[in-house]
């Protein structure tokens, strides 16, 4: 039926030339992919995607230079347009790894007890440069270090009351060695906790202890 198809064509919705859905494609999916573009436009600005992916990342938490970099890196934006955006936010002080470090040692050191080889390494594995990590370890001082350690092995003692010397040596020390203390103040916190529980390592079992801390910091 002629006429009935001519209407359908002039009543139909017409073709939309040149629409199209763009964004950036990444393993976290598509950016900027629910606003339909005009494909006679010149392309979608770099640098405007960067700085979406930015905010949105530190909308959630803060993040480090590297972090940003890598999420970046994932939906595709090019490293020149990733680069002018972070060196933006760093100017402006969006991004600042110094800031990031120290807020980050302050609180895994006080709320998990994290001595600083633990904490340089959660640092350099969120891309912190080693001079700013050196210098957020450095505010935690080798008292504060004994004092936490100190507080850590009188609390998993409690936990392990009755079980067998050997074994709460080995538990006590592990604990300690697993967050990155060193094996001198490992071995004098746990015999110190002992002790006052008149509980004392007799040197073969402090021997095993030292040669178990010396492999855990290999």
């Amino acid at each position: 039926m002629p006429g009935r198809s001519g209407a359908a064509r002039q009543g139909g919705t017409p073709p939309q030339r040149g629409i199209a859905q763009r964004g950036i494609a990444g393993s976290g999916g598509s950016i900027g992919s629910a606003e339909p573009i005009d494909l006679d436009d010149p392309p979608a600005d770099t640098a405007s995607v960067a700085r979406s992916i930015a905010l949105d990342q530190l909308a959630g938490a803060p993040r480090t230079r590297a972090q940003l970099a890598a999420a970046m890196a994932r939906r595709g934006v090019p490293d020149d347009a990733a680069t002018e955006v972070l060196d933006r936010f760093t100017e402006v002080g969006l991004v600042d790894d110094a800031a990031f470090a120290e807020t980050w040692v302050r609180s895994r050191q006080s709320g998990q007890g994290l001595a600083p080889r633990a904490l340089a390494a959660e640092l350099r594995r969120r891309g912190v440069t080693e001079p700013v990590i050196a210098d957020a370890v450095a505010a935690v001082g080798r008292d504060d270090v004994e004092a936490t350690a100190r507080a850590l092995v009188r609390r998993k003692a409690r936990l392990t009351a009755g079980l067998p010397t050997p074994t709460r040596v080995r538990r006590l020390s592990g604990m300690l060695a697993r967050k990155g203390y060193p094996g001198d103040v490992v071995l004098r916190v746990v015999r110190e906790v002992l002790a006052s529980e008149e509980i004392d390592i007799a040197d073969d079992l402090g021997r095993e202890l030292a040669e178990q801390i010396g492999a855990d910091s290999a």
